[in-house]
């Protein structure tokens, strides 16, 4: 699936860029075509221009018979013409050497004088620019054969007509090479076509590499998607199948203490199951920034110390030490409230989402009681940081517990990651369907089956949501020590204290 749409993102890619290149190679080869053509024409129109000026015109000594001159009486003007001779002398050189003929024509359209050796055949008619085939290929003389061998049998031309009042002396037609167009413009047309496959080979290799590069956070956001529905699946299979059986034992035994018991069971599982599914919509809310923060000013010190008053009750269950402590303000040595150590940034104020840290600190404390045995010790403790520019606050989590094996430690903020496999509920579940006919309520355990995998996972996002930092450091059977660290923004605490 992946692989396809990345040939068709390539290819796509690789298209547009094609037709891109086209028609700029398009545009660029009429743009130079175009010059070429108005540079000759320009040329042809000047040579026009140059031997109009030269040209020598005189009266006939005899008027031509059946020609009336201009005019009566004195104001009859005599019948002029153009002395060829004289006129075009000068003028054959310098146009053989710039690849440039002349040809005269008489008013009536006869050729009376030429540049080529031979007469071409092309009709005579007044043009500022054309392009015509002249038929060079039939001429004997050397010029005429090197331009048949060049292929050069088109010709531009300018013809204009040359007349003094109302007396048309004749037309003059101006003749260049058209090789000098063409030529370049298929050099032109191989070096665009050359340079355009070049470009597209390389575009679509960068193409290609490039899919890569796009495609590759999809199929990671794929591929944990695909194990976060897994793992939620079989998070939720197993409690369910779990209920499911408890349900099916009460139902098959009449016995009402019994079915109170399987009860209260169903009823401890549905509430984890509802806590599992906070945390997936919590967990996936997070990673679509669908819930945005509520940031106001939180006294970490006053909020680790309701949490740790919440878990205590359970730690007394346990026969566990769970204690804070917390840095003596400064304020206090000399006297003063608590109420005066905003200002002078004493108090261990963050701005932050209460709620979110709320929630770090009692995933990270009751994992700490949970996984301590008796008369054990968990120590909270918080200590400000004093850096120059950055002041931040550090809260620490240690207990006496079982401790986390260093291979685990790279893994442990990983969704549904645990430990102990055998924190599952599928060696549960395997028993009651084996032994069913004799379920009790005591085969369960909160605090074996109480772990999903989801509360360290939480409280990363919850740390990088608020641009702190989480750590962990832990020895097998001696303990482990979380290190959550969260900057204090000095412009911030003193704009919510004032």
């Amino acid at each position: 699936m992946f692989q396809a749409t990345r040939r068709r993102l390539a290819l796509w890619y690789t298209t547009v860029t094609a037709v891109l290149l086209l028609l700029f190679a398009t545009g660029f080869y009429w743009y130079v075509r175009d010059t070429l053509v108005e540079r000759i024409d320009d040329t042809l129109n000047h040579v026009v221009e140059v031997v109009q000026r030269s040209l020598v015109i005189e009266p006939l000594a005899v008027e031509p018979p059946g020609v009336e001159p201009l005019g009566t009486g004195l104001e009859a003007a005599p019948t002029l013409h153009v002395n060829l001779d004289a006129s075009f002398r000068s003028n054959a050189a310098t146009v053989e050497d710039d690849h440039i003929d002349l040809e005269w024509f008489s008013p009536t359209g006869e050729l009376l004088w030429s540049t080529f050796s031979a007469p071409i055949d092309v009709p005579l008619h007044p043009s500022s620019g054309e392009t015509v085939h002249a038929g060079l290929g039939k001429w004997g003389d050397q010029k005429a054969k090197i331009w048949a061998e060049a292929e050069l049998g088109e010709l531009r031309q300018v013809t204009q007509r040359v007349q003094v009042g109302r007396q048309v002396l004749g037309y003059l037609r101006v003749s260049h090479p058209w090789f000098e167009v063409s030529k370049p413009s298929r050099q032109l047309i191989r070096d665009l076509s050359v340079g355009t496959v070049l470009v597209v080979a390389v575009v679509a290799t960068i193409g290609w590499f490039l899919s890569g590069l796009a495609m590759a956070p999809v199929r990671d956001s794929y591929q944990r998607l695909k194990q976060f529905t897994a793992d939620a699946s079989h998070e939720l299979r197993n409690p369910i199948a779990v209920i499911q059986t408890n349900v099916q034992v009460a139902l098959a035994d009449p016995d009402p203490h019994l079915q109170q018991d399987q009860l209260r069971v169903v009823e401890r599982l549905t509430r984890r199951l509802g806590r599992l599914v906070d945390d997936l919509l919590f967990l996936a809310r997070q990673d679509g920034g669908i819930t945005p923060l509520k940031r106001e000013p939180v006294d970490l010190e006053e909020l680790v110390q309701e949490v740790v008053e919440e878990q205590q009750a359970i730690a007394s269950e346990k026969s566990l030490r769970l204690f804070l402590t917390a840095p003596e303000p400064e304020g206090v040595k000399e006297g003063l409230g608590k109420e005066a150590l905003g200002k002078d940034g004493s108090a261990l104020l963050i701005h932050a989402d209460r709620d979110q840290i709320t929630r770090l600190l009692t995933n990270l404390v009751s994992n700490a009681v949970r996984y301590t045995p008796a008369e054990g010790k968990v120590e909270v403790s918080l200590q400000k940081l004093k850096q120059p520019g950055n002041p931040q606050v550090q809260i620490l989590v240690k207990d006496t517990g079982i401790g986390i094996p260093a291979e685990s430690l790279p893994h442990l903020f990983d969704r549904f990651y645990r430990v102990d496999p055998a924190r599952t509920y599928t060696d549960y579940a395997d028993a009651i369907h084996t032994h069913r006919a004799s379920l009790q309520p005591s085969g369960y355990s909160l605090e074996a089956t109480a772990g999903s995998g989801l509360g360290l996972a939480i409280a990363k996002v919850i740390v990088e949501n608020h641009h702190g930092s989480i750590q962990v450091e832990s020895l097998l059977n001696q303990g482990t020590t979380f290190t959550v660290t969260f900057p204090l923004q000095r412009q911030e605490m003193a704009k919510f204290a004032a």
